[in-house]
């Protein structure tokens, strides 16, 4: 078969033949794709060479007893291995969630890993006909057209779209484990802390949550030459926590999404009379398309109630301006 540049065109190749061209290539045979595809060995030559004409180019060498991929063949193929398992993915979630309630929900990584996942059992147990799918990413995403149902978001009020449920706020303590303390000379003034490790984001300091850190917390207590013996820098803060659950230093912590370790004493909160204030809190906002669904009012009501218990944990009261209502 020949081909040359006259035949390359510009449009979109049809799909249905990549199937086809996945299983020859995987078997560089025609009869052993043909078989594994239930179709006949001229069907499965038949794609391909429809396909080749469709690209402009050969995709295989054909010999007497076997093909080979060309270089056109080789880069088609890494590119339909990556693309067909995930569409095989997406039906067969497609397929497992038809008819069924589901509830997506998108928020970012320490989040879904420090607050929501551990509650999650409760709903679970309670809704057991509810599927629940987290979309755990530090990228926020746009709820009018993408296929989140709901989002947990964590930002200043300004920043937040109208209609979005203040679930709690937040202060900044610092927090380390029991042990270390007991190990170490007492922390009972702010420049003791010098004497840790002080553990924060690495990239605090280049981003808007530079008033997570150390630094603005030593302005604050009079500490501005202050320097701790060393510094450990991590990503995300569920990281900074587990560091600090271990021993390996203090943090700086958000106070709801280490109330549990605080209330089972896993983590210590050194001096509390030091607590700093955060101009940011945690959001729902609901997608206009799914708020009327039962499942979502559901789970919107049951994350309120353990928004509730979090601020009561961590003494943050309601903001009756920036409440509203799911309904």
């Amino acid at each position: 078969m020949q081909h040359s540049q006259t035949h390359l065109r510009t449009r979109p190749i049809g799909a249905g033949y990549l199937r086809a061209f996945e299983a020859v290539a995987r078997h560089l045979n025609f009869r052993a794709a043909a078989e594994e595809m239930a179709l006949t060995q001229s069907a499965v030559s038949r794609q391909i060479q429809s396909l080749e004409d469709e690209v402009g180019v050969p995709l295989f060498l054909r010999h007497t007893r076997a093909v080979e991929l060309t270089s056109a063949g080789a880069q088609l193929l890494l590119s339909v291995q990556q693309a067909l398992p995930r569409i095989d993915g997406a039906v067969r979630q497609i397929r497992q969630s038809a008819g069924r309630k589901t509830v997506a929900l998108t928020t970012f990584a320490s989040f879904a890993s420090m607050w929501l996942i551990p509650r999650l059992e409760a709903f679970q147990r309670d809704n057991p006909d509810i599927d629940i799918r987290i979309d755990a990413s530090d990228s926020a995403v746009d709820l009018d057209v993408a296929d989140v149902d709901l989002a947990l978001r964590y930002g200043p009020p300004e920043s937040m779209p109208p209609g979005s449920v203040r679930l709690f706020g937040e202060h900044l303590t610092p927090v380390a484990s029991p042990w270390l303390l007991k190990s170490n000379p007492p922390i009972r003034k702010p420049e003791d802390i010098a004497r840790f490790t002080l553990i924060e984001a690495g990239d605090a300091h280049r981003t808007h949550l530079e008033w997570l850190t150390w630094r603005r917390w030593f302005e604050v207590n009079g500490l501005t030459k202050s320097q701790p013996r060393r510094w450990l820098y991590f990503n995300y803060a569920y990281q900074m926590v587990q560091a600090a659950l271990t021993g390996q230093g203090v943090v700086l912590a958000r106070s709801a999404l280490v109330a549990e370790s605080l209330a089972s004493g896993d983590l210590v909160e050194v001096l509390p009379r030091q607590r700093m204030e955060s101009p940011m809190a945690y959001w729902l906002l609901v997608s206009p398309r799914s708020a009327g669904r039962p499942e979502i009012q559901a789970f919107g009501a049951w994350l309120q109630v353990q928004a509730g218990a979090t601020r009561e944990a961590i003494g943050d009261g309601p903001d009756p301006d920036t409440l509203d209502d799911l309904s």
